[in-house]
């Protein structure tokens, strides 16, 4: 899976990158068909502590998947997105086996 991380108006650290990767790599147990995926994080010009975000958009044949979570780092956004998309994944393979 070709996996493409966009950090919007910062650096993301080589820890980071390396959760997401291994994160957006557990999907795939989940699913044999994804072509790929794109995750941008970005800081949201929110007052409160919560302004995190990941967007996550799983390319698979047929229908793209999208999840975007907003939490206080980047880590958890990325985690609660990620949980989401997996849904949507069980949900989808539930559909293709019928």
């Amino acid at each position: 899976m070709k996996i493409k991380i966009q950090s919007v108006h910062f650096d993301a650290d080589v820890k980071l990158l390396n959760f997401i990767e291994n994160k957006m790599n557990k999907l795939e147990q989940f699913y044999d068909g994804i072509i790929g995926a794109e995750v941008i994080l970005k800081i949201d010009k929110a007052e409160n502590a919560e302004n995190k975000v990941a967007d996550i958009k799983l390319l698979v044949p047929g229908i793209d998947l999208f999840s975007k979570r907003q939490a206080k780092t980047f880590e958890e956004s990325v985690d609660q997105a990620t949980e989401a998309i997996e849904r949507q994944l069980k949900k989808k393979q539930g559909k293709t086996k019928k």
